[in-house]
């Protein structure tokens, strides 16, 4: 098992990254690729956690140590996979799970893609209590729509990274960044949004 890889990213794709350790390219997935490209060609790590099933053998990899452990907490979750751990920690902070897991806040929980109402409660009953040593950042979900903000404009600067690396200048990103903002979009929608901008 690998607790955590140092490397130079060699490469960022929509679903993984491509870490160089010592002339060996590491393809590990990831909740947020694009958020690497600041490291193109340069060192980071990154903490990984190996899945092994009958077909099948992958390498997840996250920014932090508390992403690792809350992915290895919801693969505990009767019905969530590796694929809906990572969409979870693509969309939401480790502390914010949290806290939406010992709030028992459903309401939230279902606006995770893949996660329904049997998902949450099931969530909720296997998990409540027992994330305390992910993350000790308290009250988090006083103000929903003010997290729900925080989320988007996490997505909307890494869209930004994802343009920057794909050579376009900061002048052409400045110029639709305005237009960006007004929407609450994924990552990948914002991106997808700003390239049909910017060929207009």
């Amino acid at each position: 098992m690998y607790e955590y890889i140092k490397g130079t990213v060699d490469s960022v794709y929509p679903d993984y990254v491509v870490i160089d350790n010592n002339g060996v390219g590491f393809q590990i997935l990831t909740p947020n690729p694009y958020v690497f490209t600041k490291h193109i060609n340069k060192q980071c790590k990154i903490y990984t956690y190996q899945h092994v099933r009958e077909d099948m053998i992958a390498l997840y990899g996250f920014e932090t140590a508390e992403q690792k452990q809350l992915f290895k907490k919801l693969l505990n979750v009767s019905g969530i996979g590796p694929k809906g751990a990572l969409a979870i920690l693509a969309y939401g902070q480790p502390a914010q799970v949290v806290e939406a897991i010992d709030h028992e806040n459903e309401t939230f929980l279902t606006k995770f893609p893949g996660v329904g109402k049997k998902t949450a409660r099931q969530m909720i009953l296997d998990l409540k209590g027992k994330l305390d040593v992910i993350t000790d950042q308290p009250n988090l979900f006083n103000h929903e729509e003010v997290l729900q903000k925080e989320v988007s404009n996490q997505s909307l600067e890494e869209a930004i990274l994802a343009l920057q690396a794909l050579g376009y200048s900061q002048k052409e990103i400045n110029k639709i960044t305005p237009q960006l903002k007004q929407q609450d979009l994924t990552t990948d929608e914002y991106i997808k949004l700003a390239l049909r901008t910017l060929v207009k």
